[in-house]
């Protein structure tokens, strides 16, 4: 599969954005799409010029706008993890085109390569060893059997889990911008992030506009 531009993707969604608007303007659904594709547009622009610590950044960006909760009762976000795994569960659940499990299908050997890192394995960061790096390497051979078994959503929770601690070394200041000693293993979160992204908002777009995703955290204010 293709990967589809943000262009590609803003004119896919312009008629739910038109539909949506009319029952409300300012509709959090298509502030979710909006602030996602801003962020998304960015990321493969610094891809296209190997920035790839910001493009990184900028993808994560993109991503948490689509599963960003707000929690009413603490008034403040809802935990990171906890909210996108519920997100790619729904996503997962509303791919009736099967494009998620494309995207995983075609790019299972970078997804074997995430899995593989023991440096994206916060297993093997509790106690840094070499004992430690060859047991967190056993995803990759778990994945061989969850492919076989068609288990798309571990799949691809295994793979954002491994992005995501990149992503937390980068915003906590846990790694030096430019960085030689994480370059392989970034440059292949932000391929990975490059499809999967896509692939994600064309489901948001065909199956999930119509869904409520949740509370919108900070929802833009009109000040008159």
């Amino acid at each position: 599969m293709q990967n589809l531009t943000v262009r590609d993707l803003r004119r896919r969604w312009k008629p739910h954005k038109e539909r949506l608007h009319q029952i409300q303007p300012d509709h959090p659904t298509t502030i979710r799409f909006h602030r996602t594709c801003s962020w998304l547009d960015q990321s493969q622009a610094l891809i296209e010029g190997t920035y790839y610590d910001l493009a990184l950044i900028n993808q994560w960006i993109a991503f948490n706008a689509l599963y960003g909760q707000w929690n009413p009762d603490n008034n403040e976000p809802c935990p990171d993890r906890e909210s996108w795994r519920r997100f790619c569960n729904v996503i997962q659940e509303i791919d009736h085109t099967q494009d998620v499990e494309t995207t995983l299908t075609e790019h299972k050997r970078l997804v074997m390569t995430l899995l593989d890192d023991e440096y994206l394995s916060s297993f093997y960061w509790k106690e840094p060893s070499e004992k430690r790096a060859r047991q967190a390497k056993k995803s990759k051979f778990d994945a061989r059997t969850w492919y076989l078994e068609k288990r798309w959503l571990m799949i691809l929770e295994r793979c954002m889990e491994r992005v995501y601690l990149l992503r937390c070394q980068l915003i906590h200041g846990a790694a030096t911008y430019g960085g030689k000693l994480n370059r392989t293993s970034l440059r292949r979160c932000v391929m990975m992030l490059a499809c999967l992204l896509p692939a994600m908002l064309k489901v948001f777009a065909d199956r999930g506009a119509d869904r409520d995703w949740g509370l919108l955290c900070y929802p833009p204010i009109n000040v008159s």
